[in-house]
């Protein structure tokens, strides 16, 4: 289903309907701009009409697992217990499938509710290896999409971010066991996942704001198909016009 296991027996908790509108606000507006930080979306949302302040948005935003891009003493997602892992991409030429994979997670929103997405992509084709949604931030469900992506192949170095989910010893020890160099953003390197937050804008700008999910389902089979037209079909400028496949597979 694509949808993670744990997820089935989590009942979510009843969010009120006011702070579901601000979250869709924001996801918006951070979507657009993603250099938005809490005080800059507190002064945006007043302009909008809506004087809440600056720690309740603060707290929407950490809810979302939003924060702005830009050079920060602190990720306010990392874990101090897990292990940081150097970053490995620094003087390298990307010029290959599978030299180096990525991941990240976004907040999709539904009708009434909202889930999490994570994916992992090639970063030289941008193909989507795999995705899986989540209505909690908890490890499982990126675990599961780094287990089919792997069973698809392997890269020689993964690259995620620091949050708590990519840094857990169940993430990195699959990595780890597969023979993968990890390889983690430093502080303050704000482009290091440019490729996926990318990924993240299509796909919201293409299918989410577009189709408005009703639920969790139809916001499962809406991913499913927008993959499978962003992967097969979707004309990339920066690959010559080539598909993500094209490029990950070498076709011609």
């Amino acid at each position: 289903m694509g949808l993670s296991r744990s997820s089935w027996y989590y009942k979510p908790m009843e969010v009120p309907s006011y702070e579901l509108e601000l979250m869709r606000l924001i996801d918006e507006q951070y979507t657009l701009m993603p250099f938005y930080g809490i005080r800059r979306m507190t002064a945006w949302l007043h302009r909008e009409g809506h004087h809440v302040n600056h720690k309740r948005v603060g707290k929407l935003m950490r809810r979302m697992g939003v924060e702005a891009i830009y050079p920060k003493p602190k990720l306010s997602l990392r874990n101090e217990e897990h292990k940081i892992f150097p970053y490995l991409l620094r003087g390298i030429e990307i010029n290959r499938p599978n030299q180096v994979w990525c991941t990240d997670i976004t907040y999709i929103r539904l009708h009434r509710g909202f889930v999490y997405l994570v994916a992992v992509m090639d970063w030289f084709s941008r193909y989507v290896l795999s995705w899986s949604v989540s209505v909690t931030m908890d490890v499982h469900f990126c675990l599961e999409a780094l287990e089919r992506a792997l069973s698809r192949g392997k890269p020689e170095i993964f690259n995620s971010d620091q949050g708590s989910q990519f840094t857990s010893g169940q993430f990195t020890g699959m990595l780890l066991d597969a023979g993968v160099r990890i390889s983690m953003d430093g502080r303050g390197r704000v482009f290091d996942n440019i490729f996926i937050e990318r990924l993240w804008r299509s796909v919201k700008y293409e299918e989410v704001y577009i189709k408005d999910y009703a639920d969790v389902l139809a916001c499962l089979d809406g991913l499913r198909t927008y993959f499978l037209l962003y992967n097969d079909q979707r004309l990339h400028q920066a690959l010559g016009y080539k598909t993500p496949r094209h490029v990950y597979l070498g076709e011609q």
